[in-house]
């Protein structure tokens, strides 16, 4: 279980992805985002080492607003061979040094993601420890996915991220969400996560935030 700890944060997760955001290839704004954490959902490591978070950070810098998808992992020390994915480091209040990753290049997120997808593990609340969070929707048609291989060769592209799942199947991740009806899968999907954030002007916006393919495909 992992324990929320409200406390400071030098410089905030937010600070920290206002730099990095922009370097991703599937940015869309102009390079200089005004962000706000609006939503998302965790999950917690069994170990209980590292720290796992699906935040929907909404950039309102440009004509309309813009919600992505920032699966994050914290650390208390550097993870081997993935410093092209650390997004920064922060000095916790409680923990103290934390290494910020971009989620998606870590193992421990990954086999806890596929995990949530076969419905083996609970998505928790961002902000409240022990708390399930049940705006999260999930679904699987199979089961008994093999413990992931690690490393695997993760791909950014304009419209967001794919991992190789287990059994020559495709994890692909949507960064910028475009809210949909998500609580059925993607057309030719065997699986999905979908979950929510808080508009700009107010109402719950709800989708797809990953999708599970048999073989690689667009979402």
């Amino acid at each position: 279980m992992a324990i929320i700890h409200h406390t400071t944060l030098k410089p905030t997760k937010l600070e920290l992805l206002t730099t990095w955001l922009p370097t991703r290839p599937w940015y869309v704004g102009d390079g200089a985002p005004e962000l706000t954490k609006a939503g998302g959902f965790r999950l917690d490591d069994p170990e209980g080492e590292v720290g796992i978070e699906f935040m929907v950070a909404v950039d309102t810098s440009g004509p309309e607003p813009t919600a992505y998808l920032v699966p994050l992992t914290y650390r208390g020390a550097p993870l081997a061979g993935a410093e092209h994915a650390l997004v920064g480091t922060m000095k916790h209040g409680v923990l103290g040094p934390r290494w910020a990753y971009d989620g998606c290049h870590d193992p421990v997120l990954y086999a806890e993601l596929l995990a949530l997808i076969e419905g083996r593990a609970q998505a928790m609340a961002q902000s409240i420890t022990d708390t399930p969070d049940h705006e999260v929707a999930r679904s699987c048609t199979g089961s008994g996915f093999p413990s992931p291989a690690w490393p695997v060769t993760v791909t950014d592209d304009q419209d967001g991220t794919e991992l190789p799942a287990p059994d020559g199947a495709a994890l692909r991740l949507n960064r910028v969400l475009q809210p949909t009806a998500p609580d059925t899968p993607p057309q030719g999907a065997t699986g999905h996560v979908a979950g929510a954030w808080q508009s700009p002007d107010g109402t719950r916006a709800r989708a797809v935030f990953a999708a599970l393919y048999p073989t690689p495909g667009d979402c």
